[in-house]
């Protein structure tokens, strides 16, 4: 399967962010962005809760099964997410995160064994580690968007 165009630069910006340590920052914005989308949009917000609890769980170091590759997919995904101005601009309302929908859907098919087996070791934790786990880390920062780049 082919990669959603403009994805390539939402990888790049994911490694810097992976070793700038801002994905704390970024899993907050992006749970703050999806607690914001209607009812309309369940799928895509369990989508993302997913990969928030993925990448929480690989930052916290209680689940580090997962191919690099993948991981930096799933923090390209949530860039491209929490990014306003992509291929379609988030304000557009009800079609602003068509192609938010579309990244994701790619990025949950194109790793679906490695995001299945995230979700078995999810599925095996007691309630009380994964609300560990799941926090979302205390941060003041949160990611901005200035002269279309990523901050």
């Amino acid at each position: 399967m082919k990669a959603p165009k403009n994805f390539a630069r939402y990888q790049f910006l994911a490694k810097r962010f992976l070793k700038a340590g801002r994905l704390p920052a970024l899993l907050s914005s992006a749970a703050r962005k999806r607690e914001k989308l209607g009812s309309g949009f369940a799928e895509l917000a369990d989508q993302l809760k997913l990969m928030q609890a993925l990448c929480l769980a690989w930052w916290r170091g209680e689940y580090r099964k997962i191919d690099s590759r993948a991981l930096l997919a799933v923090v390209a995904a949530l860039l491209y997410f929490v990014t306003p101005l992509d291929a379609l601009p988030d304000w557009l309302f009800g079609f602003g995160f068509i192609d938010d929908l579309a990244v994701l859907a790619w990025v949950m098919r194109t790793w679906q064994v490695e995001l299945g087996a995230f979700q078995q070791w999810r599925t095996a934790q007691t309630p009380e580690v994964l609300r560990v786990v799941e926090r979302l880390p205390e941060v003041d920062e949160s990611i901005t968007v200035t002269n279309g780049s990523l901050q």
